[in-house]
């Protein structure tokens, strides 16, 4: 015997359970070799494994039915009693054009601000789409959203999501653990997404059975992705030639999606993005959608929308402070900073002996002329 407890957040229970409990009661005799009971705000079910995989599935469909119509009738337990999972949750989402997907929980997922619509709608339109946005703007969430939607709706066969792994500004040294257990504090936003939109068990299925697949970017070289929904999140930590490598992995029947924040580029300072060259390289092609948020877009704690603005005026002030910055006159005489070559350095290529210059220090072990040119 196998047990779940699922619970119920958000809802009224004399409207959901029904009268004297009448909704779950109703279910429970659907199941004769199955136990569910409900006691306060939880729900328990015990027995076979695909028992309760169908009663989890019901009982989700019936939450999502209930934040939409806001009650539990009789004939709603009977019609989702009858109709397989998928059946059910294409008529709730049929009748709620604006909802993207409903969570794991019952929970309505849609957008949220212009911009988040404006993802979802230029998704549907585009095979390939790029996102830029600030932390918080809910760019990661939705896209999941997104591809949860088009496999629940057999537009795609499975669910490709990779992140370049890239620590965020420091060195973590070595990681213990297999390759799964070293990758896994990486995309671990990419998990907790899904958790959100899946159940936990059909969720363990889908990921057992390639599904879905949640991987280093590393691991797409040399795979065609087709009949899929692909999300490369975190893309502004690619490199030119991965982003190509990636970019190029597009099968004919796939959907992408390309996220990035421009703000957040972990890559060694000399390293350019491949995100960055990547859209100005493809600016010009036809085809491909282009969805830019800003701080108005952030959903999460409202100082975080500020944390953004600030350091988004911290960055234009620092421009035009480096842009307003005076060069050097007269005769262009060069700065010798810390990269560059001081004056010995040029009399050595003259055959001059660094100790010979007036501006040099005294001299501690300086190989001949003749060694250091190598005659």
């Amino acid at each position: 015997m196998v047990e779940k407890v699922i619970t119920l957040e958000n809802v009224s229970l004399v409207d959901f359970l029904g009268a004297d409990n009448a909704n779950i009661r109703r279910i429970a005799a659907a199941f004769p070799g199955s136990k569910v009971v409900s006691r306060g705000n939880e729900i328990k079910i015990q027995g076979p494994t695909e028992a309760i995989t169908r009663v989890n599935d019901i009982l989700g469909s019936l939450l999502e039915h209930y934040h939409q119509y806001g009650s539990i009738t009789d004939r709603d337990v009977n019609q989702y009693l009858s109709a397989t999972s998928e059946e059910a949750e294409v008529r709730v989402l049929a009748a709620s054009p604006d909802v993207i997907l409903f969570g794991a929980k019952g929970g309505v997922i849609k957008a949220k601000t212009p911009n988040q619509q404006k993802l979802v709608d230029t998704v549907l339109k585009h095979d390939l789409t790029f996102t830029l946005g600030p932390a918080g703007t809910g760019k990661t969430y939705i896209s999941v959203a997104l591809a949860v939607r088009a496999l629940k709706n057999k537009e795609v066969k499975k669910i490709i999501i990779s992140r370049p792994v890239v620590e965020a500004g420091e060195s973590l040294g070595f990681l213990p653990g297999d390759m799964k257990e070293k990758v896994d504090p990486y995309l671990r936003p990419i998990y907790d997404a899904l958790e959100d939109m899946i159940p936990a068990e059909k969720l363990k299925f889908y990921q057992e059975n390639k599904i879905i697949e949640i991987a280093p970017l590393a691991y797409m070289r040399g795979r065609t992705l087709n009949n899929a929904f692909v999300l490369l999140d975190e893309a502004q930590n690619t490199t030119p030639s991965q982003i190509k490598m990636f970019l190029t992995r597009m099968g004919p029947s796939a959907k992408v999606m390309v996220n990035g924040d421009r703000s957040q580029i972990d890559l060694p300072t000399r390293q350019k993005s491949g995100l960055m060259q990547a859209l100005d390289i493809l600016k010009d092609i036809p085809g491909i959608g282009y969805v830019e948020m800003n701080a108005d877009d952030v959903v999460r704690h409202r100082l975080v929308k500020d944390i953004v603005r600030a350091y988004d005026s911290f960055d234009v002030a620092e421009q035009r402070r480096q842009a307003e910055r005076p060069r050097p006159e007269g005769n262009n005489r060069p700065d010798y900073g810390s990269n560059s070559r001081r004056p010995w350095d040029r009399d050595r290529v003259e055959n001059r002996r660094p100790e010979d210059h007036p501006d040099a220090g005294p001299s501690h072990g300086s190989l001949p002329v003749n060694q250091e040119q190598g005659l």
